[in-house]
Order: structure tokens, then C-alpha cells, then sequence
């Protein structure tokens, strides 16, 4: 077999499934008679174009997410997410390399690195004026899918030459040459295309991010981490290059930055472009919401799916935070009611157009639009009807959309009312079906990320509390569009990592998280591993037996 086949094999595992791959091949032929400039956008725009793919529901925030404490997906009534129990195996820590979420994150990355590859080899002889700017976003971009291998998949493949080997990193190695590809990108960006292309920002950003997982990177299976001064004073020196820039906000309203029209906000420095003249399509608001639940007055199709709920261990840190005040009271992260019916019984009718569910962490029973027989009821001045749900879309029509903290996976914690359930992103105002044309941006990274990025390494290089502390209060003062979270009064690798959870739940963030805080060996809910193996994911099966045909080329990760 030659290399050229062996490199498509060992990039590319196709298969069957729920998700459909389709790989648009470009040769010499098809660009004839394109523009310089026709040609350099046509390299550039499918290296971002796999980003939704990635992000997808299913894909990277289920391995992110529901492999830790944060999130959870049980056997719903016993009849929906089953999946073969591979959900169920994910919160375990009990992931095997044929696992299709796997396999299908894992393609989505590497057919994002084989566009890079294509543009890093074509650009550098296009005459277009903007061609060094693209050349220099596909290495930064193929560098970030680096990065995610290597997080999630402990392995780099490294390769120039389109027809030849990818060389297999790991390790030192591979942060050298994630590193390398970022530092020699970032001089050529533009500071002014985000959020949805990566800039100068971004990839500082990114580097902070790499040097402070490095310790993790370097020593995947040890003990206790050891983080290198070096790389924390490269994380503040990036750190500070963003904030110092003055190019990016806090956004006074924290919800705000997950709305339909968040990709001019201020506080984005990297995220999926999901506009809709993009075609946006994620699917991150329908994920956790009741089947029940009818967000879009003008489409009676449009619902949630009775997905992942938090767990009752997550839901825990913010009510032993803030006690004996409810969290809802005391932080504005935790939640925003849109709903008057909530804390008004007589609210029930809505005008369609000021119709919004509310948002952040829903708790107990839920009220919304109430669809019979396939329409919305109305009042009779023409406003929506609002009230108490039920699950009629379950043939369970006396059964109440009521969340509990109880989720696991008992026949009692496993039914399509238990755990509560996040509504952290907005549900598109144009979704017809709920489960697609989610048009807002998808956070990769935002300056809060960049502030607490810059207290925990302040932290762990030794420096006096105080100014950690004021970087995590700065973000916790922010949020000035309601009653701002109150300031701490002092801070520690604990709390950092609590209020890290409180930021970022919901946004991907949470296993690299608890890996690097030395927490993901721990016990909750449903799960009680402590195989340290279990910090990276398996290799996928069809790339190991692609990769077979040149012996000892591709060893699977340890534990797997």
C-alpha cells in the first residue's frame, strides 16, 4: 500500500451513522478560471467549516461534559438515550475504543486538519493580497484541532507533505509543535476578523491555554502534576497581552454572551461562527430542554429533547456556595427568568413576540407554551397561553415537566423529568425544528477564560493571593446588567476550580478542567473509576486497524 493511502487512511474513518460525512474533493480542475482571491477564500473558509461539526452535541461537548461532574444522560424512561449505553459508559469512565461519538470527534478533527493541510500547502504561491493572513489562520486553526487531539486523545499527527506519513507525536513533542505553529502564525494575524477566525489574540489566548495544561500534557498518567514556573509566567505574559490590548469587554449581562446575536459581543475571542447567513446549525439549546418545552411561538415542532441534566454533585457546589441564599438570589450566572408566571401565577398570557424562556440552570416544574392538538393555545385577547407543562409529547399527559435534583441511573433517576437542566444558550428565534439553526457562536474562548487563565497560573507559581483574587472578582463584578455576584474574599486552587465551574458550565471546558485540578479520579453520582488511564480517550478502533499496515506505527493509548 503506498503512503498516500496509508495518509487518508489513518486521517479518515468512514462509516455509518447518524451523522452524514461529506468531504468535497478539490483538484487543479476545478479551479480553473477562479480568481487568486476566489481560490485563497475557497482554502480558508472549509478549515473553519469543520468547527460545527466538532461542536456538535453529540460530539466534543459530550466528551467534555458528561465524562465529568457537571453533566449527566441517563436511559430516559427507559426507552430514549440509550445508544447501547454509551452515555451511561461515558459518565462511568467506561469508554471503549469503538464508541461512535469517539469515532465521530475524532473524524470531524482530522478532516479539519487534512483542509489545513490543503491550504498550508496551496496558499503560499497565491498572488491574492490576502493569502499570508489565510496561510497563517490554517496553521493557527490546524494547530487548535492539534490541540484537541492531544487534550482529549493524548496523540498529534504531524505532516507537511500531503502524500506522506503523518508523523505520530505525543508528550513534550507535541506540545513543541502546537506551540511552534502558534508562535509562527501569530505575527502575520489580523486582531480585527474575530471571533469567528482566529486573530493575534486568539492565538495568544490558545497558547495560554497550551502552557497551562502543559504539566498534564507532559506526564498524562501522574501522581500529582508538576507545573513549571516557565509555563506559568507564559500564560500570565499572554494573558496580559489580551487584557492589555483594551480590544475586549466583560459583558455586563452573562447570558448575553450565549444570545442568537452574540458574535458581536466583546467578551468573544474565539468561537464557531454560527450566523445564519452561515448556515448556522448547532444544536446546543435543544440538548437538555424537555421534549415539552416550545420555545418558538411561530413553530409548534420546535422542542427540546430530554437530553443531559446536571448532576446533583454540580448543582451541590452552588447551593454550598451561597447558603442559606438560593443561587438564583445570589449569582446571576446561575440564572435569569424571563417567564413572569414564575413569581406571578396570574401572568399567563404572553404577547408571541415577548415570549422567552428563561435561562441558566432550571429547577422544579416548568411553564411555557401549552400545545394541543398540534397548535399553541391562546388567550382570548390573541397573547400565548402559559402554563404548567406536561409531557404530553411522551403519551405521559398527567406527568408533570417537573426537574428534579435526583439524576442517575435508577429507574427513579433516569425519568424524562429528573435532573435539572441547562438553558445556557438561546433557543434560536428561527428554528423550525429545535434541533438545528442554532445561529449564535459557540464560545472557544472569551476574556473571563483569560482572566481566570491568568489567576490560577498566578496561583500556582506561588504569587501573593491578592492579585489572583482580583482577577477572579473582576469577572465576578462584571455581570452588571443584574445584581453582580458578590466578591470573594479569598481564593485557592478549590475555589478557583468552583468558580471555574460556575463560568464555564456547558461550554466544554469542565474535563480538562478536573484533569488538570487533579479531580477526575473522584466519585459522583454514577461514578466511582479511579483509572488514571481514563484522562484520555481511546484511539478510535478504525483508525488503530487503518494504521495496522505499517506495524508498531500507531500503539493505542494505555488502559484501552
Amino acid at each position: 500500500m503506498n503512503k498516500k493511502i496509508i495518509a487518508l487512511l489513518l486521517g479518515f474513518s468512514v462509516f455509518a451513522g447518524c451523522t452524514k460525512l461529506e468531504e468535497n474533493v478539490l483538484d487543479e480542475t476545478s479551479s480553473t478560471g477562479s480568481t487568486d482571491k476566489q481560490i485563497a477564500e475557497g482554502l480558508i473558509a472549509p478549515v473553519y467549516a469543520k468547527l460545527p461539526d466538532i461542536f456538535l452535541h453529540t460530539n466534543y461537548f459530550a466528551l467534555q461534559e458528561i465524562s465529568t461532574d457537571e453533566a449527566i444522560l441517563p436511559y430516559r424512561g427507559g426507552t430514549d438515550w440509550g445508544d447501547n449505553g454509551i452515555y451511561m459508559s461515558l459518565h462511568r469512565h467506561e469508554t471503549t475504543s469503538t464508541d461512535p461519538n469517539i469515532r465521530s470527534t475524532w473524524n470531524h478533527i482530522f478532516q479539519g486538519i487534512s483542509r489545513a493541510l490543503s491550504a498550508v500547502v496551496a496558499l503560499p504561491t497565491n498572488t491574492d493580497p490576502n493569502a499570508r493572513v489565510f496561510l497563517a489562520e490554517a496553521r493557527a486553526t490546524r494547530a487548535y484541532y492539534c490541540m484537541l487531539t492531544l487534550d482529549m486523545f493524548g496523540v498529534v499527527f504531524k505532516k507537511e507533505d500531503p502524500t506522506a506519513t503523518s508523523e505520530v507525536l505525543r508528550g513534550e513533542e507535541a506540545m513543541t509543535y502546537i506551540r511552534t505553529e502558534l508562535e509562527a502564525a501569530e505575527p502575520v494575524l489580523d486582531n480585527t476578523t474575530g471571533p469567528g477566525r482566529l486573530t493575534k489574540a486568539g492565538v495568544w489566548g490558545l497558547l495560554a491555554r497550551l502552557h497551562l495544561n502543559a504539566a498534564v500534557y507532559r506526564d498524562r498518567y501522574a501522581t500529582a502534576f508538576t507545573f513549571q514556573k516557565a509555563d506559568m509566567d507564559k500564560v500570565v505574559e499572554y494573558c496580559d497581552k489580551i487584557i492589555g490590548s483594551n480590544a475586549y469587554t466583560l459583558s455586563p449581562s452573562y447570558f448575553a454572551l450565549f444570545d442568537d446575536a452574540n458574535h458581536t459581543n466583546k467578551e468573544l475571542i474565539f468561537a464557531v461562527d454560527q450566523r445564519a447567513d452561515l448556515n448556522g446549525h448547532n444544536r446546543m439549546a435543544y440538548f437538555s430542554l424537555s421534549g415539552d418545552q416550545f420555545p418558538i411561538p411561530a413553530y409548534t415542532g420546535a422542542n427540546g429533547t430530554d437530553g443531559p441534566g446536571i448532576t446533583p454533585d454540580f448543582y451541590r457546589s452552588w447551593v454550598n456556595a451561597y447558603a442559606p441564599v438560593d443561587p438564583a438570589a445570589a449569582d446571576p450566572r446561575f440564572y435569569k427568568q424571563n417567564l413572569g408566571v414564575y413569581t406571578n401565577p396570574n401572568d399567563t398570557c404572553v404577547a408571541a413576540a415577548a415570549f422567552n424562556i428563561n435561562r441558566g440552570i432550571l429547577r422544579g416544574q416548568q411553564y411555557g407554551l401549552i400545545r394541543k392538538g398540534g397548535v399553541f393555545l391562546k388567550c382570548d385577547d390573541g397573547k400565548m397561553k402559559v402554563g404548567p407543562l406536561f409531557y404530553d409529547t411522551r403519551n405521559r399527559p398527567t406527568m408533570a415537566v417537573n426537574f428534579t435534583e435526583q439524576c442517575d441511573f435508577t429507574v427513579a433517576g433516569s425519568n424524562y423529568n429528573t435532573g435539572f437542566r441547562v438553558s445556557k444558550y438561546e433557543f434560536s428565534k428561527t428554528s423550525v425544528s429545535g434541533r438545528n439553526f442554532g445561529e449564535h457562536d459557540i464560545v472557544i474562548l472569551r476574556l473571563a477564560d483569560v482572566y481566570l487563565m491568568r489567576a490560577e497560573a498566578k496561583l500556582r507559581r506561588g504569587d501573593a493571593m491578592a492579585s489572583a483574587l482580583t482577577d477572579v472578582n473582576t469577572v465576578r463584578a462584571s455581570r452588571t446588567a443584574s445584581t453582580p455576584a458578590p466578591a470573594l474574599t479569598t481564593i485557592d486552587l478549590d475555589l478557583l476550580l468552583r468558580e471555574r465551574g460556575f463560568e464555564f458550565y456547558w461550554e466544554c471546558q469542565r474535563r480538562t478542567d478536573m484533569i488538570r485540578f487533579g479531580k477526575y479520579e473522584g466519585t459522583w453520582t454514577e461514578k466511582t473509576n479511579t483509572d488514571k488511564n481514563k484522562r484520555i480517550f481511546p484511539i478510535p478502533q478504525t483508525t488503530i486497524d487503518g494504521a495496522s499496515v505499517i506495524p508498531g506505527y500507531l500503539v493505542q493509548n494505555q488502559g484501552y
